[in-house]
């Protein structure tokens, strides 16, 4: 396995609308069906909602969380669902901008190699290896306004097979010495950045109130990297639904977004008491046909994040600030 450092190649700048805002989505668990018709009504539902919006708001991209092809991922660079959960789906013209894709449990339990092949080939799956960055410049391109870090917490973690994932908590990564690379690697990254903000995504979450609840691991190592180089915002999917929770320590504040409610929606607290008191600010499982995703608007002034239903409704918004 090769690391890569993308600081470069697949940088944006920031749209220069009449607002001077840069507008993009955050997708999660959107994967759709192993069969047909190989898509869920959430998941179109879910495509529709950003197609419209994302043409009303003038969207520059979207940040794609993982589990991409329910349920076993994808066999080849040519797998069909390729074309039949992705292409197919989120066809709309404003969709047609880059996708920052990152690989959850269920690519893993695939190829996710092939992944990563797709994108050598595709003119908007940008996944150019397990971990990448890449950065949104202000619109003059004189300085960065976001640095991204896009990370595999199964090959951190673990949960390379359905018994593993299924019940926490982990058992540890499956290459403990690759894993000890790539924590390196992150803190590297982190401690490079220099732009006002820093969104930190991966698959698992940090904490969750849900299904499968905090994710140990993350906590134990990501959690004080992200604290002390002052990330502003940690972006996970995961468990089914949408949630905002908050965390302080060492005198910083963290953001975490759980969005993973474009293909199954699951209304469950079972982890509601293993999150710091008072952490959970926002949650929310809409019934089984309603998808949900985020949008997040951000100047050099500000950042907001929306959550946002299937009928393209705000259903809860919250504001960051540059972190210097």
């Amino acid at each position: 396995m090769t690391l890569y450092i993308f600081l470069g190649r697949y940088d944006l700048s920031a749209k220069n609308s009449a607002d001077d805002i840069t507008r993009f989505f955050v997708v999660g668990d959107w994967g759709g069906l192993p069969f047909l018709p190989y898509e869920t009504p959430s998941e179109n539902a879910v495509a529709k909602a950003m197609g419209k919006l994302g043409t009303e708001l003038n969207t520059s991209f979207q940040l794609a969380l993982g589990d991409n092809f329910y349920f076993d991922g994808v066999r080849s660079a040519n797998d069909p669902r390729f074309e039949h959960t992705f292409e197919h789906v989120f066809s709309a013209t404003s969709l047609q901008t880059p996708w920052y894709v990152l690989a959850g449990n269920h690519d893993h339990l695939g190829n996710v190699s092939a992944q990563i092949q797709y994108g050598k080939t595709s003119k908007r799956w940008i996944f150019p290896d397990y971990f990448y960055t890449f950065s949104l410049w202000q619109s003059d391109k004189q300085k960065k306004l976001i640095d991204f870090i896009m990370i595999d917490t199964v090959i951190l973690c673990g949960g390379t097979n359905l018994s593993d994932w299924e019940h926490a908590p982990l058992e540890g990564p499956e290459k403990p010495h690759v894993a000890e690379i790539y924590w390196q690697w992150i803190e590297e990254q982190l401690q490079q950045s220099t732009a006002p903000y820093l969104i930190v995504s991966g698959h698992y979450p940090i904490y969750s109130v849900a299904e499968h609840g905090p994710t140990q691991c993350l906590v134990d190592r990501l959690r004080p990297l992200l604290h002390q180089y002052k990330a502003t915002t940690y972006l996970c999917g995961h468990d089914h639904n949408l949630q905002h929770l908050v965390d302080d320590m060492n005198e910083t504040h963290l953001n975490y977004f759980v969005v993973g409610a474009a293909n199954f929606i699951s209304n469950n607290h079972d982890h509601a008491k293993d999150v710091p008191p008072n952490s959970s600010k926002f949650f929310w499982a809409g019934s089984i046909v309603f998808g949900g995703f985020g949008l997040i608007e951000v100047n050099n002034v500000q950042m907001n994040f929306s959550f946002i239903d299937r009928s393209e409704k705000t259903l809860y918004q919250t504001t960051m600030i540059p972190r210097f």
